[in-house]
């Protein structure tokens, strides 16, 4: 499912995602807050020249779906999009729903061990949608911002709160009055709770052998 390949003509999306589509693990990928995932076409080039000794990677690279992503977007990268924009696209609507977290199955789609760890270190991580008009969309369509109610939440300052200024109170409480997905509210409950981090481990390192 992360192995994903260009389609031809109009898509059907609906609340569960892209007609044809599918996830290899629905227990943690794909549901209706996550039923589009997106990535940056412009993140492409740093991770060109970051991976730049690996042939299997720079293969990956080459086109659009290397990080398992649905929508190759041109022009938008996190800082760019906000939580709970609304898109047209074609005729769907989409709402941001959450960034990417990035999951152990990076590792083994470059042959890089520590292909997740990289994605989520840099930010560069991408981020899913929602469905919230079914609607039919193609490659080339222009992505409409239709609503923005938090313009001061870019994505990026989301993802840095999560992995770089992870036990920032101040940042966590003002994240908490976000329409966040329950599994990050539980999360920033925790941290705020807790004061300590989650363990990352099993997920951008897999499964023990």
């Amino acid at each position: 499912a992360i192995a994903k390949q260009a389609r031809g003509g109009p898509v059907d999306a609906g609340p569960l995602g892209l007609d044809g589509d599918e996830q290899g693990d629905p227990r943690v990928h794909g549901g209706p807050d996550k039923a589009v995932h997106c990535y940056a076409w412009a993140q492409y080039a740093p991770w060109r020249q970051e991976l730049a000794g690996n042939a299997a990677a720079q293969a990956l690279l080459e086109q659009p779906g290397a990080f398992g992503e649905n929508f190759s977007l041109d022009d938008l990268q996190e800082s760019q999009v906000c939580i709970a924009d609304q898109w047209q696209i074609g005729s769907a609507r989409f709402e941001v729903s959450q960034g990417r977290q990035p999951c152990w199955k990076l590792n083994d789609r470059f042959g890089v061990q520590d292909m997740a760890r990289r994605v989520q270190d840099t930010l560069r991580s991408g981020w899913y949608c929602r469905v919230l008009e079914s609607g039919s969309l193609q490659a080339g369509d222009a992505i409409e911002l239709v609503d923005r109610p938090h313009p001061e939440w870019p994505l990026s300052l989301l993802m840095e709160m999560l992995y770089r200024r992870r036990l920032d109170r101040g940042l966590l409480a003002r994240a908490r009055a976000l329409p966040l997905v329950p599994s990050w509210q539980r999360l920033i409950e925790r941290r705020l709770e807790e004061g300590r981090v989650e363990d990352w481990t099993s997920r951008l390192d897999g499964p023990s052998p």
